[in-house]
């Protein structure tokens, strides 16, 4: 009998890319969509394709292991027993929307599987063993991506808010609960699939060039780092005060990551102050963030759209 554990989808509020090159990150879970293992006994070609998926990601972990440098103590035969028994991954998290879908995967294999030395899921776990979970989650997870922080896997795992200060010093926290106010966070949806690899390449290729590295130190980390602290104090006014400047940081050094069709969306919103946009993960794709100081004045500008409320304030 398999114990049914929920692996929620995460958002990172703020910090993509920036956490690349040591800005500040929040990234908090999100439980309106979730993943977990289950045994399949009809037919279901949604079921056989997560499974075949697994068994590629089991052959990866074979080859790791063949290498000694699998990350943590995988019990592999035991997963490659319940594949063989139609084990698969039943998630409604979507794929390539920046909120996590394979990090959630990562998260409940390492559960499920790590046989010594895990570490255990606990809100008070001390900086390094924080450290060392994101490292082995970081090492399972650039199967899907090529390279990864290890971060969503990791918010995933311990489905906390976690406070990124630095790529060393990272920790739970807790964030303002969302009350009655005119003000909102949410989440729009582009209806596109965002590619991360590709993205993320061209950030790493732009980071070579001086100009804009000195954007990302003088501007971009400046404006994220105040958001983060706004949003952790509850600072409404000084929340949408910052995050207007890094929309606008976003506009003009970000647009390949921003699809196309909502790069006026985009510029219309920091014109009329109605909402700011910013990305949600690597974007190109899938969710962008909004924030706006009266949710039903956006929802109005935005009514072609979908759009999740996350946090009110």
């Amino acid at each position: 009998m398999l114990k049914e554990s929920l692996y929620y989808s995460k958002i990172l509020l703020f910090g993509e890319y920036g956490i690349i090159k040591d800005s500040m990150g929040l990234s908090i879970p999100y439980s309106d969509y979730n993943g977990k293992f289950l045994f399949e006994n009809e037919n279901n070609p949604e079921s056989k394709k997560s499974n075949q998926q697994l068994f590629s990601f089991l052959a990866h972990l074979k080859g790791l292991d063949k290498q000694n440098s699998l990350p943590c103590n995988l019990d592999l035969a035991s997963f490659e027993n319940d594949l063989n028994n139609n084990l698969y991954f039943d998630s409604s998290i979507p794929q390539g929307f920046g909120i996590g879908s394979s990090g959630a995967i990562v998260a409940a294999i390492y559960d499920k599987y790590c046989r010594e030395d895990k570490i255990l899921s606990d809100k008070d776990l001390q900086n390094e063993k924080i450290l060392e979970l994101k490292t082995i989650f970081s090492n399972l997870e650039s199967y899907y991506h090529g390279t990864s922080s290890g971060l969503d896997p990791l918010i995933c795992y311990l489905n906390l808010p976690i406070l990124i200060k630095s790529k060393t010093n990272l920790g739970t926290v807790g964030i303002p609960s969302s009350n009655n106010g005119k003000g909102a966070v949410f989440l729009l949806n582009t209806g596109e699939v965002g590619n991360t690899q590709p993205l993320v390449q061209h950030f790493l290729e732009r980071c070579k060039e001086e100009g804009f590295r000195e954007m990302l130190k003088n501007k971009f980390k400046k404006y994220n780092d105040a958001s983060i602290e706004a949003f952790l104090k509850n600072e409404g006014h000084s929340l949408l005060k910052n995050v207007k400047s890094l929309s606008k940081v976003l506009y003009d050094n970000f647009q390949p990551m921003i699809p196309k069709l909502f790069r006026k969306l985009w510029k219309e919103g920091i014109d009329s102050n109605s909402y700011y946009l910013k990305l949600c993960g690597s974007g190109g794709g899938g969710y962008i963030l909004g924030f706006t100081k009266d949710f039903e004045k956006a929802q109005r500008k935005l009514s072609s759209y979908q759009l999740d409320v996350i946090h009110r304030f």
